[in-house]
């Protein structure tokens, strides 16, 4: 499939180009003396929730702090790199009254995105697009863009399933990925140098057993160990989990250590750059599986890096998720996003098919020219 015509991308204003959450618990904080201060991290959903920080709400309906919200680091820089990658549109909802204000204010901060291009309402399913980036959960379920992408916030951690990003580079690198998968894809190229091998895929696609099978298959690779606040069940510290406390994880991610980090279910799971860095020092090629919003972080901080869908037939992935140990709930946000999670073979380097853990895992070492252990 060639692309005949520029992608398209609509850009939510509120917490992705110009602080607004933020702002508000700045204003708060300076209003009520909170002790300890009010923290972003207590804004965990959207919406009012009975709590103290609740309060950031009656800002919201004053004119001053549509005219004063701060544009968010880096934002004008993004949206001058974006702009020669795609077409820029904003798709902004705000109050009626507030709407030539929001107006003035993308005109002056953003002279790359042309005022015919800005759209108010809440409507986000209405934008005819490519791409939609917004850190509403609701925008990205019910948009219509061939890709919603999630800026990954407090209040959205809890999404499974969705392309989601956690800063302006990994978009950026994310679209690169899009405009690139409209070209022909051949088979994976031999890793000639120490690199990186993502397995990605839906929940059920086996992405765990091919790699399971791929360690036993070769030496070649070496496990990426991630880290969880989730308290281990039948894990190992170290071996499948390095298991921290919620305090540990959030000042690694304070001081930049990890490259990808994620919300699931109530606990924390990160990946440090600095581990990736240790494997590849000692000659070695990194084997883990992630989600595709890991995978697009790897490709941002790092040359060198395979992508590989695992693609098993539709009946026996749900076949697979059905008959797992799971809360129904989560069974069923996991159903619900794998048509969804499809999408992601188009923006993978390569697809490759799972009939079975051993037939995946020979095709992918033959494919990248790997030494096979031989059987005893």
């Amino acid at each position: 499939m060639n692309r005949t015509h520029k992608l398209s991308t609509a850009l939510d204003i509120d917490d992705l180009l110009m602080e607004c959450v933020p702002y508000a618990i700045h204003l708060a904080n300076e209003k009520y003396q909170f002790d300890p201060p009010l923290s972003l991290y207590e804004v965990d959903r959207w919406g009012k929730m009975g709590t103290r920080a609740d309060a950031i709400f009656e800002f919201f309906g004053d004119p001053e702090f549509y005219r004063n919200q701060p544009v968010i680091e880096g934002a004008k820089e993004f949206v001058r790199r974006l702009a020669d990658m795609t077409e820029v549109f904003v798709s902004t909802s705000v109050y009626p009254e507030f709407m030539s204000i929001r107006a003035q204010r993308i005109i002056e901060e953003f002279p790359e995105i042309p005022a015919d291009h800005i759209y108010m309402g809440s409507r986000k399913d209405k934008i005819d697009v490519d791409i939609l980036f917004d850190d509403g959960l609701h925008n990205i379920y019910e948009s219509n863009a061939r890709y919603p992408i999630l800026m990954r916030r407090p209040w959205n951690q809890t999404a499974t399933g969705l392309l989601a990003v956690n800063t302006y580079d990994e978009f950026l690198k994310l679209v690169e990925v899009i405009s690139e998968s409209y070209s022909a894809k051949a088979e994976p190229s031999s890793l000639t140098e120490p690199g990186i091998v993502v397995l990605v895929g839906p929940s059920g696609s086996g992405k765990n057993e091919v790699a399971h099978r791929l360690f036993q298959t070769t030496d070649c690779f070496e496990k990426l160990v991630s880290y969880t606040t989730d308290p281990p069940a039948d894990e190992q510290h170290g071996r499948d989990y390095h298991f921290v406390s919620v305090e540990d994880f959030l000042a690694m991610c304070e001081r930049g250590e990890m490259f990808e980090s994620t919300n699931y279910a109530g606990h924390f799971y990160g990946s440090r750059k600095a581990d990736v860095e240790s494997i590849l020092a000692r000659g070695r090629h990194v084997l883990t599986v992630m989600d595709i919003c890991g995978a697009m972080a790897l490709k941002t901080h790092f040359s060198n890096v395979i992508t590989l869908y695992i693609k098993r037939d539709k009946r026996a992935l749900v076949t697979a998720l059905v008959e797992r140990d799971l809360p129904l709930e989560e069974k069923v946000n996991r159903l619900m996003a794998v048509e969804k999670e499809k999408l992601n073979a188009e923006i993978c380097d390569y697809v490759v098919e799972m009939d079975t853990p051993e037939q995946a895992a020979d095709h992918i070492c033959r494919s990248l020219n790997l030494t096979q252990i031989e059987p005893a």
